[in-house]
């Protein structure tokens, strides 16, 4: 195990440590992070979504912005604007906070198209125009917006050409009854995430030890038979009789990178058919489209792509 890789590895543990119950979610979290690919957290009210983000911010001693969703906020308030400064008689930049290392964009769903496309447009150029100008964000920049799966009233989805910029959506779903017991005894002990100085968590990696491992992990070898499997089960999803839409070519490509983290992650410098059924429904559920008549028979996205991945013989 490389240094880096062994950082990776402390850096999810302490994540476990402070987000109790959800071992599958920071796994994927972290690597998201590692394949540079931003990402939805789609769960129920207090199940920990922005404390997560807050305390991934602080283990990697990187810059923390938060921003608050709602109907009346415009592209400025993230981008920023240029104000005119009557003492010089110029005008002056004020950065949004879209100007950060780790930006949580808190329920995306409840602000207007235009300020959602002013955000992704930031997140897929990497950088942000004002008045004709382009000015770059940081290497590491990486957005995690979060949204209700319950509450629609007064909310704007995000379209699907919107939402395949994300890598990943993940779920937030409730921590098994041991895990909850722990979250009530932390509670009795003096623990209140509301309260939690996080100027006290101790980093465990830096942002340049985070970049150096996403160049680790795009090391990771794919072989061709692996390399074939993965296009044959992108070509699957646009062929199954319950989606009106597959997978796009962008998609095929973040899956590539993903099973490569995935990879790397393990403990491997080499991809197998494992490691690209393992991503597959996180990397997919926000992407594909059910026909009607599929919605109409309950059927649920995560069980359709696992009968996609049934369908495509796994190589030797």
């Amino acid at each position: 195990m490389t240094e880096t890789h062994a950082v990776i590895t402390r850096l999810g543990q302490a994540l476990s440590q402070v987000i109790v119950g959800q071992p599958a979610l920071v796994r994927q979290l972290l690597i998201a992070l590692l394949a540079n690919g931003h990402v939805i957290l789609e769960g129920v009210p207090g199940t920990g979504k922005t404390l997560l983000v807050k305390v991934l911010a602080q283990l990697v001693q990187a810059d923390f912005r938060r921003i608050q969703l709602t109907p009346d906020i415009l592209p400025s308030d993230i981008l920023g604007t240029n104000i005119f400064d009557l003492n010089t008689r110029s005008f002056v930049l004020k950065k949004g906070p879209v100007f950060t290392e780790i930006l949580l964009a808190d329920e995306v769903n409840r602000t207007p198209p235009k300020t959602q496309a002013a955000l992704l447009e930031a997140m897929e150029e990497q950088q942000v125009t004002l008045d004709g100008d382009s000015m770059p964000l940081p290497s590491l920049f990486w957005v995690i917006a979060t949204q209700n799966s319950l509450e629609f009233e007064g909310t704007y989805p995000l379209p699907e050409a919107q939402l395949d910029r994300f890598l990943f959506k993940l779920l937030v779903e409730y921590p098994d009854t041991k895990a909850e017991k722990q979250m009530l005894l932390n509670s009795q002990a003096g623990f209140q995430s509301r309260r939690l100085d996080l100027a006290r968590l101790k980093a465990i990696a830096s942002v340049e030890q985070i970049l150096q491992a996403r160049q680790a992990a795009q090391a990771v070898k794919v072989e061709e038979p692996v390399l074939d499997y993965l296009l044959a089960v992108v070509q699957r999803t646009r062929q199954h009789p319950d989606l009106a839409l597959g997978a796009s070519p962008r998609a095929a490509v973040a899956w590539l990178q993903v099973s490569k983290a995935q990879a790397w992650l393990s403990g491997r410098d080499f991809v197998t058919p494992d490691d690209i059924k393992a991503i597959a429904p996180p990397l997919l559920r926000h992407r594909l489209i059910l026909r009607p008549e599929a919605q109409l028979d309950g059927l649920k996205i995560d069980s359709v792509i696992g009968s996609v991945l049934s369908q495509v013989p796994v190589p030797r």
